[in-house]
């Protein structure tokens, strides 16, 4: 499983200290699958980019928060779609602009859509490990209310 167990709680313990202004620490919260792993390095390289040496993922989360709150999103729906687009079957899809994982597999989202949820990372900043940096609901046509 590419989330380790109890990631979803720390999570969904450093968005919620995100909200009330605390500092978070970057916090593991999973790795990548062998299968996953090895085509970012095959497609990183392809690209003339260093490969990830180590297979873990960190996680802070607060471009996450702010990008999905402005969307409508609570906490909760933010940790649903990470769990769903880190998935062990999610794909691998890098281009020179992100790398991210998707589920390809659409999920119900409580507001009316099916979506297919897309983590993206960041491989650079905290090199030699990637980052997830946020999550993206691809196909929430109908947003939930702003709160």
């Amino acid at each position: 499983m590419p989330l380790y167990q109890g990631a979803a709680c720390a999570i969904r313990e450093n968005l919620e200290r995100l909200l009330r202004g605390d500092f978070v620490p970057v916090i593991p919260v999973g790795c990548f699958t062998e299968a996953q792993l090895a085509r970012i390095n095959e497609v990183r390289l392809q690209l003339g980019w260093h490969e990830l040496e180590e297979n873990e993922i960190l996680f802070k989360g607060l471009h996450l928060l702010k990008s999905r709150l402005k969307d409508g999103y609570l906490v909760e729906d933010m940790v649903l779609q990470i769990c769903s687009a880190m998935a062990h079957t999610s794909i691998v899809m890098i281009d020179p602009k992100m790398s991210c994982l998707q589920n390809d597999t659409p999920r119900e989202d409580g507001y009316g859509n099916f979506v297919r949820d897309r983590a993206v990372f960041e491989m650079t900043a905290r090199k030699p490990r990637a980052e997830l940096f946020s999550v993206m609901p691809k196909g929430d046509y109908k947003k939930p209310p702003k709160r």
